[in-house]
């Protein structure tokens, strides 16, 4: 597996959080005290995610995870401050895997 597949879950994972908070405190603050719109925040929110979720269903199939695994991973990405939690485990669990492309060795 490539650096790059790991690299594109984990910018997505904290982008998607980072929104995902923001959207939270937008319908708090809507419903809540009666302030704000939450439309424009939601549209982005749902674009990043589905990005969120090609990317982490990549990363999952190539890493070969059952399918409760890949769902437990996806819905991170539903459960605000989750994904600060999971993606460094699943960073953890997922750099033994990755092979560096190494030149072949050169005869004499």
């Amino acid at each position: 597996m490539k650096q790059s597949v790991l690299t594109r879950y984990r910018v997505m994972a904290y982008i998607t959080a980072v929104w995902l908070l923001v959207f939270t405190v937008a319908i708090v603050m809507k419903y809540g005290f009666d302030t704000g719109d939450t439309m424009l925040i939601s549209q982005v929110h749902g674009v990043l995610f589905i990005v969120y979720v090609v990317f982490a269903f990549d990363l999952g199939t190539k890493a070969k995870w059952p399918l409760g695994k890949l769902a437990w991973v996806l819905a991170a990405g539903c459960i605000p401050v989750a994904s600060f939690f999971v993606e460094p485990k699943i960073t953890r669990e997922i750099r033994p895997l990755i092979t560096e492309a190494r030149p072949a060795p050169a005869k004499a």
